[in-house]
């Protein structure tokens, strides 16, 4: 997606030339709720922030004077809640994917928060933002020598039992080692004897988690997976998610605009039953959307469904050190830029420079 493209003021008060994305997504690669909120809500106060390109090294900048929408990503989005109200003053809408794991007792996730406490956040955020905005990930669903798929399935049971009325979505992945060098050599060096799943596993997984869901009946759907799990009920995910996005904040004329969303009001026939036309979108019991332009994001990977939008996050930049990290290199990495962060918190990117 090419964003357009505007000047910008920098703190020191250079001229730059900065994309302006109307969705970020706040990130897929570091926890910004969890440990950088201050810092991203000061930056959308100023207008911007830099980001490094990741591929490159290349500092660029990202404006936020056209920014309508953001998705968190988040192990711990709890430090958003003082801010989400700044975010109605400016009309921009969010939604949070909130990845509540359970890797208490085999100690994947040692930074985060205890389960309860992780648990009552989520409630805290929906009571906050509304049901729909804040959407379960069980994510990446791993397997060692200490957890088979029967404890894991025990776990998302316990979960899923705690959040019943608070998500319509619970999102899933299977951890795929090898396609990940991070997350491989992060396990082998702390020492995890980890397994991959198999397609016979996945399938079985997914059969039993599609019994479990009898009693929850929410929407299943899987992250960037190949396998084809229909048969269950079990959809490929969007995470950012145009469909989301439009019931969401169906009433902003831009962001709809921009997604090619034209909404309607639903007329009933006949029988006071009211019609959908075809290829259209529910939205509520009045209102539906027809999409008219494709929004997939082609940079992401093969069977990613996400729409196109700005990740302004930085590798290398989480303090939560999961084992099992995609997003670290090495712990020591993560901590040397989270130090950086805290000499300079309200700097232009996140580590300060």
């Amino acid at each position: 997606m090419a964003w357009d493209k505007i000047t910008i003021t920098r703190d020191n008060g250079e001229a730059a030339e900065a994309q302006a994305p109307i969705i970020v997504s706040a990130s897929r690669s570091t926890d910004i709720p969890a440990f950088y909120a201050d810092w991203f809500f000061s930056r959308l106060q100023k207008g911007y922030s830099a980001w490094t390109n990741p591929f490159n090294g290349v500092k660029n900048f990202v404006s936020y004077q056209n920014t309508r929408f953001i998705v968190f990503w988040s192990k711990n989005p709890k430090p958003l809640l003082p801010h989400l109200d700044f975010l109605t003053e400016r009309n921009i809408g969010c939604y949070i994917q909130f990845t509540l794991n359970d890797y208490v007792s085999e100690g994947l996730e040692k930074g985060v928060p205890e389960l309860p406490e992780r648990i009552e956040t989520f409630k805290s955020l929906v009571n906050k933002l509304g049901k729909g905005h804040v959407i379960w990930r069980f994510d990446p669903l791993m397997l060692t020598d200490h957890i088979s798929p029967d404890d894991l399935l025990r776990k998302i049971e316990n979960i899923g039992d705690q959040l019943k009325g608070y998500t319509e979505k619970l999102v899933f992945s299977f951890a795929d080692i090898a396609a990940y060098k991070k997350v491989k050599a992060n396990l082998e060096k702390n020492e995890i004897n980890y397994q991959e799943w198999t397609e016979p596993q996945m399938a079985d997984f997914a059969k039993q988690l599609a019994q479990l869901n009898h009693k929850w009946m929410y929407q299943l759907a899987t992250c960037g997976e190949k396998i084809d799990l229909g048969t269950y009920g079990i959809q490929h995910n969007h995470c950012v998610d145009d469909q989301l996005i439009t019931r969401l904040a169906y009433t902003d004329p831009l962001l709809m605009k921009f997604l090619g969303m034209r909404i309607g009001t639903q007329e009933p026939d006949l029988f006071g039953v009211n019609q959908l036309p075809d290829g259209a979108i529910s939205i509520d019991s009045t209102h539906y959307a027809i999409p008219t332009k494709n929004n997939k994001d082609k940079g992401q990977r093969l069977f990613c469904g996400c729409i196109s939008s700005k990740d302004i996050g930085e590798y290398n930049t989480c303090p939560h050190l999961c084992e099992y990290c995609y997003a670290n290199a090495s712990k020591e990495a993560a901590k040397h830029n989270w130090q950086l962060h805290q000499q300079q918190p309200t700097g232009e990117s996140i580590i300060g420079k």
